[in-house]
């Protein structure tokens, strides 16, 4: 009997695998050779507001569109500072607008990245790995869904690799999907909201004759939308333990 990851292998060569993370470095490298990073910063967001606000509002669909379709690929090409995308996206579309395009442009990204990552790695890295990741493996695979939401939900490991990992796991794509659109909507609206109310800022800062910095959009509001992130947070392990102290002893 012909293994899952042995007819993989049978599909073509090995390195016709690795060819779509190929294609994700070689874009990521490009965009750094073309500059395109330079545009994720206050900085351009100060000096093209007023085009910005111009384009969204007489091509609000186009507009809406174009967005997420960057976002996109943004994140399958694990572009740094995406979050500054999400801060666009409450500047030009509201927090609302803004932060749902930014999620389904992101989840779109990541189960692309994912796919791709499980297109090179398959079973066969999973089975030699060390038994943390064994461990971890496990945890996957009773319950994707809830593990992939919980890391979501707790920005600390970065966003690019929760999209490569479970490529090693036995995740399947639609829970890895429901996973990640439900886990980064927290923090994509809490962006979302900084963007909104950015505007007022960069005025400001102009005004001041000076740049704007990341200090300047530190409010009350976004203060106390942090901490309702920090709650969330905490949703999965307190529901965790809740279970565990309902289990009967055995």
């Amino acid at each position: 009997m012909v293994h899952e990851d042995e007819a993989e292998d049978a599909r073509g060569p090995v390195y016709w695998r690795f060819l779509p993370l190929a294609l994700v470095a070689a874009g990521l490298a490009l965009a750094y050779a073309m500059g395109w990073h330079s545009y994720l910063t206050l900085e351009y967001l100060s000096a093209s507001r007023a085009a910005l606000k111009a384009a969204a509002s007489q091509h609000l669909v186009l507009t809406l569109l174009a967005y997420m379709v960057t976002y996109s690929i943004a994140v399958t090409f694990s572009f740094p500072a995406t979050w500054m995308l999400t801060v666009f996206g409450g500047f030009l579309f509201g927090w609302i607008a803004g932060g749902a395009a930014a999620a389904i442009g992101a989840t779109v990204g990541a189960t692309a990245l994912f796919r791709a990552a499980r297109s090179a790695f398959g079973d066969s890295l999973r089975k030699r790995v060390g038994s943390t990741i064994a461990r971890l493996a496990s945890g996957f695979e009773r319950d994707a869904f809830g593990y992939l939401l919980a890391l979501r939900l707790v920005p600390v490991i970065p966003f690019f690799v929760l999209n490569i990992a479970p490529a090693m796991f036995k995740v399947r794509v639609q829970a890895f999907i429901a996973a990640t659109f439900l886990g980064i909507l927290p923090g994509t609206f809490i962006y979302a909201f900084l963007g909104e109310s950015v505007d007022e800022v960069l005025l400001a800062a102009q005004r001041a004759g000076r740049g704007v910095t990341a200090q300047d959009l530190v409010t009350p509001e976004i203060t106390w939308a942090l901490v309702a992130l920090a709650a969330v947070a905490a949703i999965p392990p307190v529901v965790r333990l809740m279970r565990s102290t309902r289990r009967p002893a055995p």
